[in-house]
């Protein structure tokens, strides 16, 4: 529930954080303290509303429930709303388009069932009159909600610097509608019609739960998990006497405190899963930087991760990496200069190295293909002249072949050969021999071919 201290002192602190950030020219998601009001629950059903016009108006009705007075017209500097609405663009045309889808949509306001059952409803406009000019935004709102943003009734605190950073226009809807059942835990069963309703015009596709899941309730869920304080699981219940499902209800946890205050900004998230995921941090530990936050900035734990990931990489966390961690967070540990450059020596070092072993390996790899080729090249060429030398022998006369078939058998070669194959040199090497033994046909032949090319079978 929202405190009054809450809503007391949230207009001035927005002032002041504003101030400060627009200096830096940081978002609002950046600010460290919560920017934002206490929303009434009959305040949700806004349909047919993208995120940017959905921001427009948060930052409107912050105000509006933040001033001292009801007025007929809302006076702020134009920086100072679109800094509350997280609008980083200059594109002045783009805004006078969130501007006009915003004055075009419609809230629904409903209320506890009558004793007759019947349910009160009511539709108005969300806002009014917008202009801007000289540096000033200007708007209106409707006196019926002016009445119901400042009244009296059930409400629950609207986070600024948490909406800001949903970029799913269901996942927002879908925020706005579960964020009352928070402290509940669980939310009653709500049909399927019911839940497309929450987000206005659907494709005809969203008619079908398959598609309906895929495209827009699974992304959505993993976007809240993912940005907001809320974490959702769902299930699902299928029609009476049918095997189709026509129900869903969620069940609504707030996240830890501290796990709340390190994921209320983009930069925040990612610190926050390097410090879950990769170091291991626990609950207990998230919620000992959580109370000392001021201390513990953005600045001094990214100073200890990157202290832990230094140590890690070096071999010097011989235990837990989570407790090495909060030990650098809390003693102030920083990666000196020192160390960088000595590593950034030996990581040249090594690359040095490296490039050596390499180049070696490249050569010995150079020298085995060129030995491989000459093989090769030597193997062809043998093969060659093979073929010639019996190409040279058959097409010779018959002395000339008598004469060749016996120098052949007194040469060194021929006579190794034979002995090889265990013939008798003293044989008479015929056609029918030399075709028998391949081995002895290739050395002939190859006898022939160097006869024939020193010219002295001629």
């Amino acid at each position: 529930m929202t405190t009054g201290s809450q809503v007391a002192t949230s207009r001035q602190l927005a002032l002041a954080l504003f101030d400060d950030a627009n200096a830096e020219g940081l978002p609002v998601d950046t600010a460290r303290s919560d920017i934002g009001f206490a929303r009434k629950n009959v305040l949700i059903r806004i349909v047919d509303l993208g995120v940017a016009a959905r921001r427009l108006i948060d930052a409107a009705y912050f105000i509006v429930a933040q001033d001292e007075k009801i007025r007929d017209l809302y006076d702020v500097e134009l920086d100072y709303f679109k800094w509350l609405m997280r609008y980083a663009s200059r594109n002045n045309a783009h805004l006078e388009q969130v501007i006009t889808e915003a004055q075009r949509a419609l809230i629904q306001a409903t209320a506890e069932a009558e004793a007759d059952g019947t349910k009160p409803f009511g539709s108005v406009q969300l806002i009014g009159r917008i202009s801007y000019v000289g540096g000033r935004f200007q708007f209106r709102v409707p006196p019926d909600l002016i009445g119901i943003i400042r009244g009296p009734g059930k409400s629950h605190w609207l986070s600024l610097r948490i909406t800001s950073l949903f970029t799913l226009s269901y996942a927002r809807v879908m925020y706005d509608h579960l964020l009352p059942y928070a402290d509940e835990g669980v939310t009653e069963w709500f049909s399927l019609d019911e839940l497309r309703a929450w987000q206005g015009t659907m494709g005809a596709k969203a008619q079908e739960f398959k598609y309906f899941k895929r495209d827009w309730l699974t992304p959505a869920v993993h976007q809240i998990n993912e940005v907001s304080d809320l974490h959702l699981s769902f299930e699902t219940r299928n029609e009476p006497g049918s095997r189709k499902i026509g129900r869903m209800r969620f069940r609504v946890e707030r996240k830890e405190l501290a796990e709340r205050l390190l994921q209320t900004h983009e930069h925040a998230q990612a610190l926050y899963q390097s410090l879950k995921q990769e170091i291991g941090l626990s609950s207990s530990q998230f919620n000992q930087i959580a109370s000392e936050r001021d201390t513990y900035t953005d600045e001094r734990l990214e100073q200890a991760l990157e202290r832990t990931r230094f140590s890690l990489k070096l071999g010097k966390v011989s235990k837990s990496p989570a407790g090495f961690f909060m030990k650098a967070l809390k003693e102030g540990w920083i990666v000196s200069d020192a160390e960088r450059k000595m590593v950034l020596i030996q990581d040249e070092l090594a690359l040095t190295d490296r490039k050596q072993s390499e180049a070696i390996e490249q050569t010995e790899s150079r020298r085995a293909l060129q030995l491989a080729a000459q093989d090769v090249h030597a193997q062809n060429k043998v093969v060659s002249e093979v073929r010639q030398g019996w190409d040279a022998y058959e097409n010779a006369p018959p002395k000339q072949r008598e004469d060749w078939r016996r120098t052949y058998r007194s040469s060194p070669g021929g006579k190794l050969t034979l002995r090889r194959l265990g013939i008798d040199p003293s044989s008479d090497l015929d056609d029918e021999v030399l075709r028998r033994y391949p081995d002895l046909r290739d050395g002939f032949s190859g006898y022939v071919f160097s006869k024939c090319r020193s010219g002295k079978g001629k």
